[in-house]
Formats: C-alpha cells, structure tokens, sequence
C-alpha cells in the first residue's frame, strides 16, 4: 500500500529493532512508576466496583488483577489494571514538541501500554526484555499519533489518553502476540472503531476508565484481529479515517518518518508527576511549595494566595470548591491548599476526609486563581502560570511556573522515583516485598518470564 499514517504505524510495530539503551533505561522508569500507580488504584473505590464487574463473570486466565489476587482474560486484567493505574491522576504525561500543541494535554502514554503489555505478556509468557520493547513500540505510537492528530481533538472534548491511548495499547499487544502486517493493519481498524472518553468526565470515577477501555480495547483488537477478523486496511487515514473523523485532520510530518527517530521517550520527554492530581496544577504547586518552606509560612501567615494563568490551565482545572476527592484532582484550589496546610499534596492528602476538614475548607477560601490574558498570549506549549502569595503583613511574594519536578528539565533522582513507588505500592505490599519488587523492575531485561515479575505485585 502506498504510504500512509497507517502504514508507517504497521511498519513500526511489525519491523522496528530494539530501541536504544537509553531509550530502554527511560522507559523502565516509567515501568516503575505505572507499576507503582497500579497497585495504588486498586485500592480505589472506582477500580474496586470495576473489579468486582469482572469477576462477577466467573472466568479465569493468564492475567493477573492486582491488588485483588486473581486471575482473569487478558482483555479484563488490561481493563482493571489500566483503570488502576489512571485512577490518582498520579501517572505520567506527554510532552509537547511544538508552540500549538498543548503541554501536558497529550496522552498519559504509560497507563494504556502498560496494562496492554502486562496482560498480553502474561498470557504468551514473554520475556522481561520483550515486554520492554513492547512497552517502548506502543509509548512511541501513542505519542507520535497524539502529536500529529489535530490539536482540535483534545479541544473539542476527546480524552487523548481513552482515545490515542488504545493505540498504543494495540501496538504493544501486537508485537507480544506477534501480529503479521495484516492482522495489525485490521488490529488498528477494529481499535478506531473502539476508541472513545470525552473530557466532561473529568472529576469522575469514568476518566480513569479511558485509561482501561484503552488497554483492554487494544488487546481485544488484535486478538480478534488474530482469529481473522477484518477491519479497513488503512483506518488512520482518509476522510472517514480516525485522524480526520476524530481530529479534524492530521499533521503528517510529524509522524511520517519519526517513529524512532527520536524517541519520545527521550525527545521530548515524558513528565512523571510528583502530584496525584492534574498535570496542569503542578508547575504551580511546585513554586507555591518552594515559597512556603524558603519564607517557613504556616497557613496563618498568608491572607491570599493568587494563580494567574491562561484558559489551558484554568479551564481544566475547573474545580473552585471540590465536592469529592476526584473533583479535588482538577482544584487548584484543594492542590494549592494541601501544599501550604502539609507542604505535601499526596495520596494521603487526596481523599475525602482531608477535602472536608475545617482547615482545608477555610484555606481554600484563601486560593483566588486569575484568567491573565497576557500568559494566554504565550501560548500552551508550557504549564505557564504566576503564584502571588499576599502574607498578613502585606508583603507579596512571587514566583513564575512553567514547570515542574518529573519533567526532563527537571529530572526526578532515583530516591524520588523510589520514595514515590513506595508510597504507591504501600497498599498492597509490604516493606520488603516493595524493595524487592522495585529491584526487579528495574532490573527487567533480565527476567526471563513476565510472571517472574508479576508474583513479587501481588500481597
């Protein structure tokens, strides 16, 4: 077939070589950090009702539901796991290599291909070292898609994760099952037709959702896809295509010859959040974190704190006065308040309880946050915003955000990386099976059986 988005797609998944060393050592640092994220959502009260859906069936599998000490199809592990590893809002996000396109408003690239990866691996018994790849070929597919569709499909009102996630998640799930040409070309056109999240379910239990139906939409796809069942050849493309029914369009060159060439996972990079919360609030809770312990302020000291920002942060941040701890991940308010009551703002400080305390209540009351059109005129490329802290004695201080600790300008250190997977897998494991799963993980390519690794994930 003549070249197209679809086939450089196909190609990618059925003949690139292993990725780089430094493409693989970045990309177990966001295995680690998904591992992480879905041991910590199984807790959830959204994955705990979705896990008990599946189970209801009464079937059994290859693949393991983590944090619930069973097994079950593939395609329902990928649902669980991948709602799970969504469900904090804490995994990992994509970045942004051009002005019009939104920073921080791609993908959640690790979620969808992880979860796909884990079931699909267990069920064919892959390696430590193929499921790496697997994991790399699907995090580069999600991204270079979510780059190249139009940025109106974000805009108007698609959940890139729930959309392009699956993708991703079809492209790492074809390459462990060892789909030929044809079957991923018919494995990409089933996933466009299955695809779906729409972003008025942000707040809510169905966002983490995306993330699942993601995963598990691309396993079914290419297992169908691996009985014989067919789809259009060429799906990405055209005008009833995924990139133009969906996107409104594509912009080709930044997917026609990149596929590897650099990596995303290198260039540009993927942030790993710091925050259990929505990525936009972060280069805000950053500085406001920063102020609180250089000037040692106490929520007593402070009369006001104003975020400036344009519409890319305050719209989706949409939360004045959250009504639950899910609404509290789209708050600047709640996240703002959390880091001058706690000087943290983590999976602890996320729940309903700390939401409906008087202090947290009384010192959201203090967060004005301000749409400055001149921020809006530099564009969405960054996480731009300005935090004014007004103290008691009418002193204002002052920083500028456009990033935050995670992102490649500034990189997390291995205690971060470790201090964070412990807090995330402290609801299932203990201490020692933690340090020992963390090892493991990041030791991965010497594993020569997935379920070598997925036995040390569960209590």
């Amino acid at each position: 077939m003549s070249s197209s988005v679809t086939t450089e797609v196909v190609n990618f998944v059925v003949r690139s070589d292993s990725a780089p060393s430094d493409v693989r050592r970045k990309a177990i640092e966001h295995i680690v950090d998904g591992i992480g994220l879905v041991l910590a959502g199984s807790r959830t009260e959204c994955v705990k009702k979705l896990a008990e859906l599946v189970l209801e069936k009464k079937g059994s599998g290859p693949s393991t539901l983590f944090g619930f000490d069973a097994r079950v199809h593939p395609s329902d592990a990928a649902l669980v796991n991948g709602t799970s590893g969504h469900a904090d809002d804490y995994d990992d996000t994509q970045l942004s290599t051009s002005a019009d396109r939104i920073y921080g408003l791609l993908t959640h690239p690790t979620t969808p291909v992880l979860a796909a990866a884990l079931a699909s691996g267990e069920m064919v018994g892959c390696s430590g070292r193929q499921l790496l790849e697997a994991f790399v070929v699907g995090f580069e597919v999600e991204c270079k898609l979510a780059e190249a569709i139009n940025p109106q499909h974000y805009r108007r009102g698609f959940h890139s994760t729930g959309t392009i996630g699956a993708f991703g998640a079809c492209a790492a799930a074809g390459r462990l099952f060892g789909l030929v040409e044809q079957e991923v070309r018919h494995a990409l056109g089933v996933t466009a037709s299955m695809s779906s999240g729409i972003r008025a379910n942000f707040g809510t239990m169905t966002k983490p959702l995306h993330a699942g139906r993601a995963a598990s939409n691309g396993i079914t796809a290419c297992l169908l896809a691996r009985k014989g069942f067919t789809a259009d050849q060429n799906s990405l493309d055209g005008r009833w295509g995924f990139m133009e029914v969906l996107g409104h369009g594509v912009d080709a060159e930044k997917i026609m010859g990149r596929l590897g060439r650099p990596y995303s996972l290198i260039n540009p990079g993927a942030s790993i959040k710091m925050y259990p919360c929505g990525s936009l609030a972060q280069p805000s809770m950053d500085m406001l974190l920063e102020i609180v312990c250089e000037e040692n302020l106490t929520a007593n000291d402070v009369r006001e704190i104003r975020l400036r920002a344009g519409p890319n942060i305050l719209e989706p941040l949409r939360y004045t006065y959250p009504a639950d701890e899910l609404q509290a991940k789209f708050s600047l308010q709640f996240g703002l308040a959390s880091i001058l009551l706690r000087r943290r703002a983590g999976l602890r400080e996320y729940t309903r309880e700390f939401l409906e305390s008087v202090e947290m209540q009384e010192t959201m009351r203090k967060v004005r946050t301000i749409l400055d059109p001149e921020i809006a005129k530099m564009g969405t490329e960054k996480m731009r915003s300005i935090v004014e802290v007004e103290l008691q004695d009418g002193r204002v201080l002052r920083k500028v955000a456009e990033t935050a600790r995670g992102t490649p300008e500034k990189p997390l250190k291995d205690a971060d990386l470790y201090q964070k997977f412990k807090e995330c897998a402290s609801f299932v494991l203990n201490d020692s099976q933690i340090d020992k799963a963390f090892s493991n993980i990041r030791e991965i390519e010497g594993v020569s059986n997935v379920a070598q690794l997925t036995a040390l994930l569960v209590s």
